[in-house]
């Protein structure tokens, strides 16, 4: 009798999935160990406070960039940094979670380059969004506009899934009714930021790119805009 070999459960998942959550959690082990001061010595403890300062997305600084039309790059590419800078242990593995999950759905549905497209500009539209609507000083840290984004991309796929079997549509959205249920009761109970608001412009971004981003979605797209 064969032996079967256990497999590791990051072989059934797509190689941009992976590499996402460890550059997550790679960045989250290394502020986590310098903060107990297990790494980097004594300044190591102040490592989090510095990332979040240097790499968060900062409302103000965007509405100066926009004012005076320049756009330097160490401020710029905050849109993107703020998603791998999380305030805690527990937010970062949250994030992670639902990057494992959803991400290998929409990567093995939609292609891994299409997941990574999804991710980034969910990521940076609810960081716009979450300026425009909010503004104000408070900096937005973490991932969740991003996976919010890949919530977005399955929702769409709930969506045209009930579609084609003639069932109520309206029940896809069903999840981000309950997250965002969630956070605003969390919101009202123990108060905080309204980080709610750039995660749902990336899941809008999310469900929106679904459109083009599904195999065939471009040309489905332009077949009706012909008929039309």
């Amino acid at each position: 009798m064969s032996e079967t070999e256990p497999q590791s459960p990051f072989n059934s998942l797509p190689p941009v999935v992976v590499a996402l959550a460890l550059f997550l959690i790679g960045i989250e082990c290394v502020l986590g160990l310098g903060a107990r001061g297990i790494v980097g010595g004594p300044e190591a403890i102040g490592w989090r406070l510095d990332a979040q300062q240097t790499y968060s997305f900062s409302p103000e600084i965007f509405w100066w960039m926009w004012d005076t039309g320049q756009w330097p790059s160490e401020h710029l590419m905050r849109t993107v940094t703020y998603m791998f800078v999380h305030g805690s242990f527990t937010q970062a593995i949250f994030v992670c979670v639902f990057l494992l999950a959803l991400g290998k759905m929409v990567a093995e549905l939609f292609g891994e380059l299409a997941m990574l497209v999804i991710f980034v500009l969910s990521g940076v539209s609810g960081a716009v969004v979450y300026a425009l609507v909010v503004g104000g000083q408070y900096p937005l840290i973490g991932g969740f506009p991003a996976v919010y984004g890949l919530i977005g991309a399955y929702t769409f796929v709930l969506w045209t899934s009930l579609a084609q079997i003639g069932e109520q549509q309206s029940r896809a959205f069903s999840l981000i009714a309950m997250l965002m249920g969630i956070q605003l009761l969390f919101g009202l109970i123990f108060g905080g930021r309204p980080d709610w608001v750039a995660d749902l412009g990336g899941f809008a971004t999310g469900f929106g790119l679904s459109f083009f981003l599904v195999p065939g979605g471009w040309a489905r797209i332009r077949s009706r805009i012909r008929r039309d």
